[in-house]
């Protein structure tokens, strides 16, 4: 089928499964208070990729459908810059704040399936060719995909890869005529009540002995004994004046329970191959994913610049300090996005054909953007002040009594509206304060693992010969 609207999405999500949100069972993901605002507003984005069918849809390469560019492999500089343009559009929509829109997982599966050297290694062939059907699966069914690949914390000091003995871990554990059992737990399944399957693959490598560990598979969201459980509902009330954010992209967190789930042979991508695990995903896969990511990063920044000047204009605060603290902003929203295009610009092929970006400049983003956004947040909250508070209601608005006291007591500078003052104010308490803008900085601390760890690892993502080549000429002049 071609690229699905929002109410073929919505329809999907009333299918059986088993979420718990808010101390209670989820009979119906689309009309549950607490998910219905993120519910629609994931069916405006399959909604969007129609308005914007020239960005965001091309043809199947197989069937001639029009499908999502999301779900295509680029195999060009320009196939990476046409995906480029259908990522930053569906980024837009929710100005950032959704990290896990379908696109990222349709980006990553046809990442996966157009590395063949990659998955096909180690005696993996079968496992590939599985992944490949599935994928295909995914693109023609325009299917909503989460995924799962962290490990449970339980003890720090034992490291975050589990050893063999490992209860908690996500395990197989036995085997059915058509496939696999597999018990544990994983996190952080953002994403999970709106999403058609799940997807589990590998993350930090398996030590020596944890082959009943070393699985990768996706299965549909309603298999028998799979269990969601939602931290705490940051999403408020359908008004969008009073939550202009929260009301509608809470796009949720999830702890899952394997609690013995068979997992289809035809779903099953790695069945315990401990080498093809712990080498899959060093190669291409952060330059091909972290497009999508990096993207909606620079326009998260680029709509905290842009809060921040309104702001600052709702109160005509144009001293060098608050023009200090807003051109730090701007600083970080340009480097990201200068990054981005160095990392296109940039851009290498494969032995697949597969293009991808650059990683040194993706990678060196992740390493700092979970320092970054924290600290926009911050200034935010420093440029508005009590400001932030002074937020009449919807209701209040709407008084007959309020309204003209409210129009004559809070304008703004230069005869700027209440009403647009009040707006801008609620809009960036929203970003920064709420549930959600709060749930957001913690989201933005640890994607794609932490700063320092980021750092740590900065050699892995980069060619040091430039760095050599300076200080060898200093090093090795004679005597």
């Amino acid at each position: 089928m071609p690229a699905r609207t929002g109410a073929q999405f919505l329809k999907g999500l009333r299918g059986p499964r088993d979420v718990w949100v808010d101390g209670e069972r989820v009979k119906d993901v689309v009309d549950h208070p607490a998910l219905t605002g993120a519910a629609h507003a994931l069916a405006e984005v399959y909604d969007l990729q129609h308005t914007h069918a020239d960005v965001c849809l091309a043809p199947d390469p197989e069937t001639g459908e029009p499908i999502a560019v999301s779900h295509l492999a680029p195999r060009s500089r320009a196939d990476l810059a046409r995906r480029a343009k259908a990522l930053r559009q569906v980024s837009e929509y929710s100005v950032g704040l959704m990290g896990r829109t379908p696109d990222y997982m349709n980006v990553t599966y046809a990442g996966f399936a157009a590395s063949p050297v990659e998955w096909g290694a180690h005696g993996n062939g079968a496992g590939y060719e599985r992944l490949v059907a599935y994928q295909k699966f995914l693109r023609r069914g325009d299917i909503a995909l989460t995924h799962t690949i962290v490990q449970p914390t339980v003890d720090k000091a034992l490291g975050d890869s589990p050893q063999a003995g490992n209860e908690q871990a996500l395990r197989k554990v036995g085997e059915t005529a058509n496939g696999i059992v597999v018990r544990g737990a994983r996190v952080l399944a953002t994403l999970a009540p709106f999403a058609d399957e799940i997807a589990v693959y590998p993350a930090a490598p398996l030590p020596k002995g944890a082959d009943d560990y070393a699985v990768s598979f996706c299965i549909p969201m309603s298999a028998p004994g799979l269990k969601f459980l939602c931290r705490d509902s940051v999403s408020a009330g359908a008004n969008r004046f009073d939550h202009p954010l929260s009301s509608r992209f809470d796009e949720q967190d999830a702890f899952v329970i394997f609690d013995d789930v068979e997992v289809p042979r035809d779903r099953l991508f790695i069945d315990c191959n401990l080498a093809s695990y712990n080498s899959v995903m060093t190669t291409s896969w952060p330059p091909n994913v972290q497009q999508q990511t990096m993207i909606r990063a620079s326009v998260k920044l680029d709509f905290a610049w842009g809060m921040a000047l309104r702001m600052a204009a709702a109160i005509n605060a144009a001293d060098p300090e608050t023009m200090r603290l807003i051109g730090e902003i701007w600083s970080y929203a340009e480097l990201t996005r200068t990054a981005v295009a160095t990392a296109e610009a940039e851009a290498r092929q494969w032995p697949s054909g597969m293009w991808t970006c650059a990683v040194a400049p993706m990678h060196a983003l992740r390493a700092t953007l979970p320092l970054w956004f924290p600290r926009v947040n911050e200034i935010l909250r420093l440029i508005g002040s009590h400001n932030l508070f002074a937020t009449p209601t919807a209701a209040q608005m709407a008084d007959a009594e309020l309204r003209p006291l409210i129009d004559r007591y809070l304008p703004g500078a230069k005869g700027m509206a209440a009403e647009e003052r009040v707006r801008i104010f609620r809009l960036a308490w929203d970003f920064v304060g709420s549930g959600l803008g709060s749930r957001n900085e913690q989201y933005e601390r640890f994607y794609l693992a932490s700063s320092s760890r980021n750092l740590a690892r900065h050699l892995q993502f980069t060619d040091r010969s430039r760095a050599d080549r300076l200080v060898d000429r200093f090093l090795k002049e004679p005597y």
